[in-house]
């Protein structure tokens, strides 16, 4: 399984970022071909009490790396891709991993 992990950095204003990834953006992702499941969480915390540097983490699984390109690389994935700049005031970072078990 491959997963895409989108780490999203403190925006300017949470509570518009919010509206928007829960109402614009997110409609965008769940359209993708491929896609297995996504998983949203908030950060909310850090083991050591500091302020924590992102706000949000997302997590798009695939079956394997032909459906994770073929997913992302099509229409409905790159229209999402090409969303993140609308929102993303506190920068996104994103991560290609596969999962292992656990």
């Amino acid at each position: 399984m491959i997963k895409l992990t989108v780490l999203y950095g403190i925006p300017t204003d949470p509570a518009a970022f919010d509206a928007y990834y829960h109402g614009t953006h997110l409609p965008l992702v769940h359209p993708i071909p491929g896609l297995r499941r996504a998983e949203v969480a908030r950060v909310v915390a850090t083991p050591d009490g500091s302020a924590p540097a992102h706000h949000l983490i997302a997590e798009l699984y695939f079956d394997d790396m032909d459906a994770f390109q073929a997913g992302m690389g099509g229409p409905e994935g790159q229209a999402a891709a090409a969303d993140i700049p609308n929102f993303a005031t506190g920068g996104a970072t994103l991560l290609i991993s596969e999962v292992l078990g656990g």
